[in-house]
């Protein structure tokens, strides 16, 4: 019997890799959805070897378009995190990275005319609610792909692909400080908690015995350090409002050191249980936050340059991220982050059909 076709991009966005897919491609039902993006990655297997996936969570991605179901906006993306070693779809958080690539999409794919010679695409980011706006080079009416570009994680360069966050606070929480407070102890280590477009868990890196610099691969064959982290994880999850985690790839857990290569704060990031080769978008975009708000644990370790909006470099393992914020207030209990803005780049890697086992299922309408 052949195999069900199913119309797919390949993209890079960001430091991420996944399918691209219009939800109109996919089964409506849900349960019946997830089973078909298990097929299309390949997993549960270590190596993804029946699918596309790249056997990490970082190439494990997809992304789902369509038409915004919501006023004033472009299109609704629905990102979902294929896990790789369970037969699991998680679709609570955003990927700030994936969604570098969705502008695009949309464009090639008709959602979106593009102008010349700049097209920005709205975007309501159904996982959590809120709302970006991507400015894609549409020279000729055409989307640009190379450029002059670079961003850490990434060989080579591109076009420019601004990002603009707005009102992210609370995505996947019930607000910026999930706790209520800039300042709180999980498993005896001093943390901050805090959403502004990811759930982060931010730790400085001396309390749990490490100096913030090391490499993923050292930090990931340290198991008591693992195991360690993972109980912490799930106590700061249950302080933040999200349950038992134990099955959720968040709240994602940042280490973080002084700068020592001109940033303002260094990073090592867990999502959430392999050490990131970098930092995830709106991860950063969390942790820049909470550098710059008063009461968190970066006092003292993080550097807050002056100036509006405020720009912050996060250092991570192969690079720095640029994050710019629009933040008010002088205590915990006042502050207020508005716009938060970010630069990617994306490229279409392959374009085609992804087959999917037709005893799984037959297509739209069958």
């Amino acid at each position: 019997m052949r195999q069900t076709p199913v119309p797919c991009m390949l993209m890079r966005g960001g430091t991420s890799k996944g399918a691209l897919l219009l939800a109109s491609d996919l089964p409506s039902d849900t349960a019946l959805r997830d089973r078909v993006l298990l097929a299309i990655m390949g997993s549960p297997d270590p190596r993804q070897i029946d699918g596309v996936g790249g056997a990490e969570p970082l190439t494990s991605k997809v992304a789902i378009v369509s038409p915004s179901t919501r006023s004033g906006t472009h299109i609704d993306y629905l990102f979902a995190q294929v896990l790789i070693d369970k037969p699991q779809v998680d679709v609570s958080p955003n990927c700030g990275n994936m969604l570098a690539a969705v502008g695009p999409f949309a464009i090639e794919r008709g959602l979106v005319r593009a102008r010349d010679p700049l097209t920005p695409v709205s975007i309501h980011m159904v996982n959590t609610g809120n709302l970006a706006v991507a400015q894609i080079q549409t020279p000729g009416g055409q989307v640009r792909y190379d450029g002059a570009t670079a961003i850490a994680g990434v060989p080579g360069t591109a076009a420019p692909i601004a990002i603009d966050f707005l009102d992210t606070a609370g995505s996947v929480c019930k607000g910026l400080l999930p706790t209520g407070r800039a300042h709180d102890v999980a498993t005896g280590i001093e943390v901050t908690c805090i959403d502004n477009g990811m759930p982060v868990v931010v730790i400085p890196a001396a309390s749990m015995g490490k100096t913030g610099y090391e490499s993923p691969a050292e930090l990931d064959a340290d198991r008591a350090f693992k195991t360690r982290l993972e109980a912490l994880r799930l106590e700061a999850g249950v302080l933040m409002g999200l349950g038992d985690v134990s099955a959720r790839v968040v709240p994602k857990m940042t280490l973080i050191a002084a700068p020592r290569d001109g940033g303002d704060v260094c990073t090592r990031t867990f999502i959430p249980h392999r050490c990131h080769a970098a930092i995830g978008v709106l991860g950063a975009v969390s942790v820049a936050t909470a550098c710059a708000l008063p009461g968190s644990v970066t006092a003292g370790i993080a550097r807050v340059p002056s100036g509006s909006p405020l720009v912050l470099s996060v250092e991570h393992p192969s690079g720095e991220f640029t994050v710019t914020l629009d933040v008010s207030g002088s205590s915990a209990a006042d502050f207020r982050v508005g716009r938060s803005g970010i630069l990617r780049t994306a490229r279409v890697l392959m374009e085609g059909n992804v087959m999917v086992p037709s005893a799984l299922w037959q297509g739209p309408g069958i």
